[in-house]
């Protein structure tokens, strides 16, 4: 079951991102990473900048997490991390379509370019890369990161979108 997560999911939410987010480790640049790889600072202010958690509940557990946050034109998907011992059962996908059904703005996604699971992931999916001039543009109107993970991201938009 897909359901918005509400504030007592606010624990639970941050051990699936930090739990699952192990896999960058290695993978993103040194500067980037810190553990947590999200602080609760950090979660409650991406929850009051607008980023909404939907989460897969199963057995009376969020499994996995995935935020959304309308930005006006564009609909962004935000940190979807699922529980790292649960991971390639379809909840990606499954939160994707859910979205997908919801919305009729384009979808844009932003994640690590190293992270080549995560792209494949996405790609498989649909969702395709948009150039690198592009994805600058798009990550310095829509996201608020440091120009290094501007440098080491990419974005990837579904078929609505036009550039």
């Amino acid at each position: 079951m897909i359901r918005q997560c509400n504030d007592a999911d606010f624990e639970v939410i941050y051990d699936i991102i930090n739990d699952a987010a192990q896999a960058y480790r290695d993978v993103i640049p040194d500067d980037c990473w810190h553990e947590p790889y999200m602080n609760r600072a950090e979660l409650a202010d991406e929850i009051k900048q607008g980023v909404i958690f939907w989460g897969v509940e199963r057995n009376a557990q969020l499994d996995g997490v995935m935020g959304i946050q309308d930005k006006g034109v564009v609909t962004l998907i935000r940190h979807a991390y699922v529980r790292t011992g649960i991971q390639k059962q379809g909840i990606g996908t499954l939160f994707l379509r859910h979205f997908e059904r919801f919305t009729t703005k384009p979808i844009l996604i932003g994640t690590w370019a190293d992270a080549t699971w995560a792209v494949s992931f996405y790609q498989k999916n649909g969702y395709q890369l948009v150039s690198a001039k592009e994805k600058t543009r798009l990550l310095k109107k829509y996201w608020t990161i440091s120009a290094r993970q501007i440098e080491t991201s990419v974005v990837l938009a579904n078929s609505k979108w036009t550039s």
